[in-house]
């Protein structure tokens, strides 16, 4: 079966998968589910630029994805004026005095002779600078961290428009991606994967900890939101009188406007990063990434720098991965940091990734949706089979009990069979590149 019928084939049945979702159990679950998912698409289009393009084995996902969330929290939520007067600028002194640190030993290293000198004068200006960014930097976190820790305790945001906080997400995972490339990306695949990995377990245990910057485990909450509050719907006489027009209660019809406000933001940015996605493989710059993959030494043989390349679509897809997080946070309207579970859902990504079709965007596309419904229905479905399974045992029975107990399972059992079925059946995935 050819891509031109695969492509509608399956998109149709994912439609009338959300269709079915909303006649059977209600359109705002079927919306909930369908703004999630595609979120969850444009995080696989980060991913699958990464691997498909470039095959970058990239197991720190969530690590950009929290560094976007973090994105929207340091942009768009007002300033703490009692933190900032209370050790806001002096933090900021701490972060020069570090970064002068380590560029000073950096140029240090590069200008001085080899030799016992140079790695001595690195060493000091290190821990001359550590020391200077700790005297500065700890008297300052503890005074901000004092300011009414209960209900900030950290210095805030810029107070900027929630939506200009979405690419500056992508941009600060993108920053962080450029660190993470210029060390990591020289590795071979596997240990990659673990540098990766590694690399997003540190990044979310610092924002777990570090109170001054995201509150750690208290969480950030009431994030502004793009799209208007339900209660100020269900306060306008308007939309209420329009609502009961339409035959539908105020409160489920504010509840399913902002749910298709979001839907629309989210399909806007979706559509954008396809077309540039697309416009990129397609593009010579598409052809050269694509080469690498498949055989880096001929490309190199050519005169392409591949770690050059290797880097630029690393930042790349890790920028799409940040947005995506920012965009998430900002449908949740607050950032949990112990959400971030780096294993557990990178592995939900890379399935979207693997079942949609490695290297082909729409099938990233397709991947993202699929998946993501299925994460999502697969437990009350499996709690409902396993309650018509067991409905013939008694009410005490332990076998009764231990059945519908597993239900919560059923998802990561899904995600094994779909990955299982879809590699046994089409290896590529169900939209295969081309």
């Amino acid at each position: 079966m050819s891509n031109s019928v695969r492509a509608p084939l399956f998109f149709g049945v994912v439609v009338v998968l959300f269709l079915l979702t909303g006649v059977m159990q209600s359109w705002n679950v079927a919306l909930g589910v369908l703004n999630m998912g595609l979120i969850s698409a444009i995080m696989a289009l980060g991913v699958n630029m990464q691997w498909g393009y470039a095959g970058l084995f990239n197991v720190g996902v969530m690590g950009f994805v929290a560094l976007g969330g973090l994105g929207a929290v340091v942009v768009s939520m007002p300033p703490v004026d009692e933190a900032w007067a209370a050790g806001g600028l002096r933090v900021l002194a701490a972060l020069v005095v570090g970064a002068l640190a380590i560029v000073a030993a950096v140029q240090t290293w590069k200008r001085m002779p080899h030799g016992w000198a140079r790695s001595l004068s690195m060493i000091a200006i290190l821990l001359v600078g550590f020391i200077a960014f700790r005297w500065t930097f700890d008297v300052a976190v503890e005074a901000i961290e004092d300011v009414d820790p209960s209900a900030t305790g950290y210095l805030g945001g810029l107070g900027l428009p929630v939506l200009v906080a979405w690419p500056i997400g992508g941009l600060l995972a993108a920053g962080a991606a450029w660190i993470v490339g210029k060390t990591a990306l020289g590795l071979r695949s596997d240990y990659l994967a673990i540098a990766t990995l590694g690399i997003a377990e540190i990044i979310i245990a610092v924002m777990k900890n570090e109170d001054w910057l995201s509150r750690g485990v208290k969480n950030v909450i009431g994030l502004p939101r793009p799209v208007p509050y339900e209660v100020d719907l269900q306060n306008s006489q308007a939309f209420v009188d329009r609502a009961q027009g339409l035959g539908i209660d105020p409160v489920t019809a504010s509840s399913l406007a902002v749910k298709l406000a979001y839907t629309g933001l989210f399909t806007v940015v979706l559509l954008v990063v396809l077309w540039l996605a697309q416009a990129a493989l397609a593009s010579p710059w598409g052809r050269m990434m694509r080469a690498i993959r498949d055989n880096e030494v001929a490309a190199e043989a050519m005169g392409k720098d591949v770690t050059k390349r290797h880097l630029q679509i690393f930042i790349i897809g890790s920028a799409v991965c940040g947005l995506a997080g920012a965009m998430m946070t900002t449908l949740d309207g607050q950032l949990v940091t112990s959400a971030y579970q780096p294993l557990r859902f990178t592995f939900l990504v890379w399935v979207m990734v693997i079942v949609g079709g490695s290297g082909n965007n729409w099938g990233a596309v397709l991947g993202g949706f699929l998946i993501w419904f299925l994460w999502v229905q697969v437990e009350p479905l499996g709690l409902w089979l396993m309650s018509v399974i067991t409905s013939g045992l008694p009410e005490g029975s332990g076998l009764r009990s231990h059945l519908i107990a597993g239900a919560a399972h059923m998802r990561l059992l899904t995600m094994g069979i779909v990955l299982l079925v879809v590699l046994r059946f089409s290896p590529r995935g169900l939209i295969p590149e081309r």
